[in-house]
C-alpha cells in the first residue's frame, strides 16, 4: 500500500487528489513530529510558568473570551467545547468530503503552530487510513471562526462521542472504539479549539470542486466538439489566429483543445451552407475559456489555504508568542467558491443552449432527434430537464459571501458564509454533470443521423457511449437513458 509522508513541504491539489483517489495511507515525517512535540511542550511550559490569560486556552470562547478558567478545568473546557459546538443539522456530508476534511485537518495541525498533542494528530491519521469517517452534517457553519459545527462533529469520535461510518455501517463512536480496542482521547488545553477552529470543511469542498471543475471543463470540450459536428458547425472560430489576438489564456487553451479533438473529421471539413453559427457553438472558446481561467485562479487560492494554519490562537515557540487573530475567517474561500460556482454554472448554461439547437429540426436533423416526430416526442423533454437544472444553478449562484450575520453576542460580527458557498457549489457541480450527460445523449443521437464520419477521438467517445446507451429509434422511458448518460460522464475518462 502506498504511503504519503505529511511534512512541512507544499502540497498541491493534485497531490491531495492522488492521496484520496489512490487509497494511499498517510504518516507524519520526522520533522513534522518534532514540530508538533515542540509546540505542545512550549504551550505546557507557558501555562505552568504564568497565569496570563490566553484566549481559548485558559479562557472561555467567543464573547466569553475574558472569563478565566482554572488549570484544573482546562481538560474539561476542551471537551465541553467539542460537545457544545456539535450543532450540525441537515443532510449528512458525503464521505468523499469527510475523507478530505480529515486529511486537510492533519495538514493544518502538522505545521507546529497549533499546540496539539501528537497523539491527537495520530488518531486523526488512523481514522483517515482506516476509512473511519465521522458523521458530519452540512448545515451549521458560518465560515468565520472556522467551520465550528462540522469540525466539532468530525472531532467527536476522538473523545468517544458522536457517530461514524465504518466498513459500510453507521455506528456510535463508543461502539467503534470498543470494537477496535481504542481508548477515547483526553484533550489537553487548546486542543479542542485547534480541532474546531479552521477552514477544513470549506477547504474540503473547495478542493473537491476544483478537481471536478477541471473534469467538467475537459469533458465539456469533448462533448462540445461532438455537438459541433452533430450540428454541422464551422471550425473557423477555433483557429489559433483569431483566439490568440484575444490574449485570454483559457480561451486559447479551449480553442486548441477542441481544434485538436476535431482533427480528421469528415463532417467538420465539408462545405457549409451557413456563414456562421449561433453563439453557443461559435463562442465556446470564450465561454469555456473564461471558466478555465476562473478555475486556475481558484486553484491557486485553495492550494494556499490547504497549506495554511487556520486555527486560533496560533503559537510561535521560537518567538515566545501566542497570537489571537483571525486566520480561521473563510472569506478567501467564500468569495472564490462563489466565483467558481458562476464559472461552472456557465458551462452548464451554454451546454443547454447547444441541446436546444440540436433538437430544433434544423441543418438536416429531424425535429427532437427522432425519426418520426409527432408520433414520437423524442428528446423534447430532455431539453426541458436540462433547462430546469440550468435555472436552478442560476438560483444557486446567488453569492453567499455577500451575506453576514452577527453571532456570539457581537464578538463575531462579520462572517464569511463560506460553508453555504461550499454546499451550493457542490450542488452546482452535481447539476453540471447532469446537464453534461443530457448534452452527450443529444449529440450522440444527432451525430448518428449524419452520413460523414467525425474525428477518431469523437468516434471513440460515441462508440464507448453506444456500448451503454443505444440509439433511440422511438419513444421510450427517457429517465433511464438520462440516468445512464449521467453515470457515463461521471465515470468517463475521455483523454
Amino acid at each position: 500500500m502506498e504511503k504519503y509522508k505529511i511534512s512541512k513541504e507544499w502540497i498541491s491539489l493534485t497531490d491531495v487528489d492522488h492521496i484520496i483517489n489512490s487509497g494511499a495511507k498517510i504518516e507524519l515525517s520526522d520533522d513534522t513530529v518534532q514540530a508538533i512535540k515542540e509546540c505542545r511542550s512550549y504551550l505546557d511550559n507557558k501555562l505552568n510558568e504564568n497565569d496570563a490569560l490566553i484566549y481559548g486556552i485558559n479562557t472561555g470562547f467567543g464573547s466569553l473570551c475574558n472569563t478565566a478558567i482554572s488549570k484544573e478545568d482546562l481538560t474539561k473546557l476542551q471537551r465541553n467545547l467539542v460537545l457544545s459546538h456539535a450543532c450540525g443539522t441537515g443532510e449528512v456530508v458525503p464521505s468523499e468530503i469527510v475523507k478530505r476534511m480529515l486529511l486537510l485537518k492533519v495538514l493544518g495541525l502538522s505545521k507546529g503552530n497549533s499546540g496539539i498533542q501528537l497523539e491527537t494528530v495520530e488518531r486523526l491519521i488512523y481514522f483517515f487510513n482506516e476509512d473511519i469517517l465521522p458523521v458530519i452534517y452540512e448545515q451549521g457553519s458560518l465560515g468565520a471562526s472556522g467551520d465550528l459545527a462540522p469540525l466539532a462533529h468530525m472531532s467527536l469520535p476522538l473523545i468517544g462521542e458522536g457517530e461514524v461510518f465504518y466498513r459500510g455501517e453507521r455506528m456510535t463512536s463508543s461502539q467503534l472504539l470498543s470494537k477496535l480496542d481504542l481508548a477515547p482521547l483526553e484533550l489537553k488545553s487548546k486542543e479542542g479549539l485547534a480541532l474546531l477552529n479552521g477552514t477544513q470543511f470549506m477547504s474540503a469542498y473547495a478542493s473537491h470542486a476544483v478537481s471536478n471543475g477541471y473534469k467538467l471543463w475537459s469533458q465539456y470540450n469533448y462533448i462540445a466538439a461532438l455537438s459541433l459536428d452533430a450540428y454541422d458547425a464551422r471550425l473557423n472560430p477555433f483557429q489559433s489566429n483569431v483566439n490568440e489576438i484575444r490574449n485570454q489564456k483559457g480561451q486559447i487553451e479551449t480553442a486548441e483543445a477542441i481544434f485538436a479533438i476535431l482533427q480528421g473529421s469528415e463532417m467538420i471539413q465539408r462545405e457549409k451552407e451557413h456563414v456562421q453559427d449561433p453563439y453557443s457553438f461559435r463562442c465556446i472558446p470564450q465561454v469555456h475559456g473564461a471558466s478555465k481561467d476562473a478555475l486556475d485562479h481558484v486553484k491557486t487560492i485553495v492550494e494556499r489555504e490547504i497549506n495554511a494554519v487556520t486555527d486560533n490562537p496560533t503559537i510561535f515557540p521560537e518567538e515566545d508568542d501566542v497570537v489571537s487573530a483571525g486566520n480561521f475567517h473563510g472569506q478567501p474561500l467564500a468569495i472564490n467558491m462563489d466565483y467558481l460556482a458562476i464559472a461552472l454554472a456557465e458551462l452548464g448554461s451554454i451546454s443547454e443552449r447547444r441541446i436546444y439547437k440540436l433538437i430544433s429540426g434544423t441543418r438536416g436533423l429531424p425535429a427532437f432527434l427522432v425519426a418520426n416526430p409527432g408520433l414520437n416526442s423524442g428528446f423534447m423533454i430532455a431539453q426541458y430537464a436540462a433547462a430546469s437544472i440550468v435555472s436552478q444553478n442560476k438560483q444557486l449562484c446567488t453569492p453567499a459571501s455577500i451575506d453576514t450575520i452577527d453571532s456570539s453576542n457581537g464578538q463575531e460580527d462579520h462572517v464569511s458564509m463560506g460553508a453555504n458557498a461550499a454546499t451550493k457549489l457542490y450542488r452546482i457541480i452535481d447539476n453540471c454533470f447532469r446537464i453534461q450527460g443530457i448534452e452527450l445523449m443529444n449529440a450522440a443521437q444527432a451525430i448518428d443521423f449524419r452520413k460523414e464520419k467525425s474525428s477518431k477521438r469523437v468516434e471513440d467517445i460515441c462508440q464507448q457511449f453506444r456500448q451503454r446507451i443505444p440509439f433511440v429509434e422511438e419513444d421510450q422511458l427517457m429517465h433511464n437513458i438520462i440516468d445512464k448518460s449521467v453515470q457515463f460522464v461521471r465515470s468517463a475518462n475521455f483523454n
